[in-house]
């Protein structure tokens, strides 16, 4: 994969990342069921949501972060924007 798709791959990574953590004002909510059933919790904190052995997300204030087990993943903080893909690599990004 060329590095115009990587970068591309990961402002795009980053875009959606920065616009779900504009809300957030505080730590965001565990995100946990007993049964292993998929869940979601929105507060005022953030939002988190996980599916058992598969994607999950999280949002809140100084962090945005996703990822797929054995696919990728990505973060953005105030001081930074990451992301991995399996097989390719990994991209830092300081803000």
């Amino acid at each position: 994969m060329g590095n115009t798709v990587r970068l591309t791959l990961m402002a795009a990574l980053a875009a959606g990342a920065l616009a779900l953590a504009a809300p957030a004002t505080a730590n965001p909510p565990d995100c946990t069921n007993p049964d292993g059933t998929p869940c979601g919790v929105v507060d005022s904190g953030g939002a988190t949501g996980q599916i058992p052995g598969g994607p999950g997300g999280t949002a809140g204030p100084g962090l945005v972060e996703g990822s797929i087990p054995g696919g990728p993943s990505g973060a953005v903080t105030p001081d930074d924007v990451s992301g991995c893909i399996p097989g390719i690599g990994c991209l830092n990004i300081p803000r």
